[in-house]
């Protein structure tokens, strides 16, 4: 067996040259460039690292929820147009209160001071919460409030909590059925949204909930948009600075321990640091943001740029215990391997191109900078890894004679590579039998994925948001909202007959539908008024509306006051669950449309878009990802010009994508937009493995060399690299699993999974694929002409 290996090592000097042509189109040679005036190209690298930690200050955070689905789609148009017209979701706090002693007198004392405090909090536009009901208005007089400035005591105290409870404004809305959770809703101006004040207000809220409710025994939490919004500018925030430093050590750990020397590290693991560095700068100075997806092209730009700086490492430093001098072995292994890098970094923007197909604008812009990122990773990488090597490796004659003797951590893997080859090459016919109908298999279980998608899978679902937000769906149907919106044909106003009855159609119609609570609109303040007051007139409606706050009556009637909203919410479940809802409540609401003509009545809120079009959104990336798989076929065999090269590449491409679906599905998960976008890119990036092979396959297949030779050689001689290289590509995308954000997690978990089937694959399918295939041409040629 060791012989075999020595013959595979010294073979190397005489497989320079190689076939004539570039699998690449001489596209490798962009590493000479470098290497032929390695100090001038590290005084341009130190200038565009200069100008890159620049650029990266640029870069901003979109912690938009509605950023998935931001396209040019009507739905999504029609969402901003009534975001801008009823802005007040976008900027609500959800304070949640909850304890069975809520309405004791003390607590209740407390909570109106909380409340009270709240309204001083710098950045508060308004406030909404059970101390804001009134009670019926006398006639020609202010509605007083339903809470007198001196709460009673004793039995008229207990008399007065039954008619809180009772109180039709709030029951259901503000106050839980049973008086045990009180919400909270505080509206904070816009520019505090989007500005890092935020930070301060938020802190300052939960400084006085301390404060006022320290002592009260009541479980106070924040939910709502912002205070999400901030959960996730914070997780991004420090997720990335989480995979930089982990994702770094990783490749750093593993390459000292099987190079030995700190020179070799650096050429392995720089270039992959400099090329994340590079990458960012230039998405900051593309006005790229950083959101739920690039936050995860740290370790993808690790991932595509520390597999081929690996293998060329590897490469020169054969040739450097072959007896070469550095400045051939690392050109050398730029005209050998740098093809098969230029073709897998192909590979890996085929993918991102991919999700150019996608309808949501956040994707498609992971797919850009996706894009981006490997074009820089792949020219860092040519560039950067012989400029390294010839500047840092010393003494080579010196290193040659003492890893020739001592190479025990790379030769054990040489030893398990040849292991199996011997044995995949042994019967590639009946390997590959079995290697199709278990792929077939899989797939099978893959197809029956169904799209799966919940709000706060974009939220931390280690913070308060989320258990806050699971609080009302528990007691105040939900944290979600569903508006109507119902916009007036020109002629009509707000308070005309016409319009008053279709807000009354509108409402009740919402009120009716399954699934969907706590509704809110003009409506509901017409009947408090006609029950308490026993006037429905519409003078006593306007003269009501009058006297409630801007910021209150904004929530349903817009300044030009040419449309409103009937507002619902509903719990944050599975798209699956909501998007009955959501159609039911539709089709209900075209008994409206049809009896009030000219009044347009639409569905709308993050809660309806995302039910609408996430499961639509998700086929489509799944469908891509089916025809990626005969684009990256094509793709290389016409870069190999070999159809044998061809077939061999699918059954070890589809593998990993298959095998992860199943994991899922065992798991009983659907497919999500995190998992779907995971096995696309990580298709592309798994097959680097196989291209490596191939390339180096290639480069063995001689006249008068057996097909079983030929492998066993390849085998040998790429084998150490891709298995230290999926180590850490592994570890560079697992540490994701950190992460608060459920989303970014399993993207992490699943990439990392399909990285590790992509080797499992290379190892036990691609080879006896490939062997059987070679032995299918010669027999189909009649000749011993390679086939690759």
């Amino acid at each position: 067996m060791l012989e075999k290996h020595s013959e595979s090592e010294v073979h190397v000097d005489k497989v320079e040259q190689g076939p004539a042509s570039s699998i690449a189109f001489g596209l490798e040679r962009i590493g000479l460039f470098a290497v032929r005036a390695p100090i001038v190209s590290c005084i341009v690298l130190l200038v565009l690292i200069v100008g890159a930690v620049f650029g990266i200050h640029r870069i901003k955070i979109d912690d938009s929820l509605s950023q998935l689905f931001r396209s040019n789609t009507p739905e999504f148009r029609q969402y901003e147009a009534v975001t801008k017209k009823f802005p007040a979701e976008e900027f609500d706090v959800l304070v949640v209160v909850e304890g069975k002693t809520l309405l004791a007198r003390n607590n209740l004392e407390k909570l109106r001071d909380f409340v009270t405090d709240m309204q001083l909090v710098e950045g508060t536009r308004g406030l909404v919460s059970l101390f804001s009901a009134r009670q019926a208005p006398a006639p020609g007089k202010l509605p007083a409030a339903l809470f007198p400035p001196e709460l009673p005591e004793g039995a008229a105290y207990d008399k007065f909590i039954e008619g809180v409870k009772a109180n039709e404004i709030i029951r259901g809305k503000l106050l839980s059925e049973d008086g045990t959770l009180a919400l909270i809703v505080l509206s904070l101006d816009p520019e505090v949204v989007a500005s890092t004040k935020l930070t301060k207000t938020v802190a300052d809220i939960r400084a006085l909930m301390k404060e006022d409710l320290g002592d009260t025994g009541l479980n106070v939490q924040l939910s709502g948009v912002p205070v999400m919004q901030l959960e996730i500018r914070n997780a991004v925030e420090r997720d990335g600075l989480t995979y930089n430093i982990l994702g770094i050590l990783a490749g750093c750990v593993i390459a000292i321990i099987f190079f030995r020397k700190i020179s070799f590290m650096v050429a392995a693991a720089f270039p992959p640091m400099i090329a994340i560095l590079l990458a960012l700068g230039a998405l900051g100075w593309a006005n790229f943001n950083l959101n739920m997806f690039l936050n995860v092209m740290t370790p993808l730009i690790m991932v595509i740029s520390f597999s081929d700086s690996m293998q060329l490492t590897f490469a020169a430093r054969d040739r450097l215990i072959a007896g070469q001098d550095k400045f051939t072995a690392f050109k050398n292994a730029v005209l050998v391997v740098g093809p098969a890098c230029v073709l897998t970094h192909g590979t890996a923007g085929i993918s991102f191109i991919a999700l150019q197909f996608s309808d949501s604008d956040l994707i498609r812009k992971f797919g850009e900078a996706g894009l981006a990122a490997t074009i820089i990773a792949l020219v860092a990488v040519l560039s950067l890894v012989p400029v390294f090597g010839v500047l840092l490796v010393r003494n080579e004659k010196v290193f040659a004679t003492k890893f020739q003797t001592a190479d025990a951590g790379v030769q054990a893997l040489r030893n398990f590579c040849y292991w199996i080859a011997v044995r995949m090459v042994g019967r590639p016919g009946l390997f590959s039998l079995i290697a199709v109908v278990f792929v077939a298999g899989l797939g099978v279980i893959y197809a029956n994925l169904e799209p799966r998608y919940r709000l706060a899978d974009q939220v931390p679902d280690k913070r308060q948001a989320v258990a806050a937000s699971d609080r009302l769906d528990a007691k105040l149907t939900g944290a979600n909202p569903v508006n109507v919106l119902i916009q007036f044909p020109k002629g009509e106003s707000l308070y005309s007959p016409e319009t008053l009855q279709t807000i009354a159609d509108v409402h009740a119609t919402v009120e009716k539908a399954a699934g969907v609570g706590n509704v809110w609109s003009v409506e509901t303040l017409r009947r408090w008024l006609a029950d308490k007051a026993g006037s429905a007139d519409v003078a006593t409606l306007k003269e009501y509306v009058s006297v409630i706050p801007e910021h209150l009556v904004r929530r349903f009637i817009d300044a030009e006051q040419d449309a409103v909203v009937v507002a619902g919410r509903v719990p944050d479940k599975d798209s699956s669950q909501l998007l009955p809802i959501v159609d039911k409540l539709d089709s209900e609401l075209d008994a409206v449309r049809k009896k009030h003509p000219g009044y347009e009545v639409a569905v709308t809120g993050l809660a309806a878009i995302a039910a609408r079009n996430s499961a639509g959104m998700i086929e489509k990336l799944n469908r891509g990802l089916t025809v990626e798989f005969a684009l990256v076929a094509i793709f290389i065999g016409l870069a190999f010009r070999s159809w044998v090269v061809m077939f061999a590449c699918i059954l070890p491409g589809i593998f990993p994508v298959v095998m992860s679906g199943t994991v899922l599905w065992a798991m009983g998960e659907g497919l999500q937009f995190a998992s779907v976008v995971a096995l696309t890119v990580s298709f592309g990036l798994g097959l680097s493995a196989t291209i490596h092979f191939l390339n180096r396959l290639r480069l063995e297949s001689k006249p008068g060399v057996g097909s079983a030779l030929a492998v066993e050689r390849a085998t040998v001689l790429v084998g150490p690299a891709l298995i230290l290289t999926t180590l850490v590509l592994a570890c560079g995308l697992v540490v994701t699993v950190f992460s608060d954000l459920p989303s970014l997690r399993l993207f992490g978990w699943l990439s990392a999974f399909s990285m590790v089937m992509a080797l499992v694959a290379d190892l036990f399918i691609l080879r006896p694929t490939a062997m059987w295939l070679i032995n299918l041409h010669a027999k189909l040629r009649g000749t011993d002409k390679p086939a690759i």
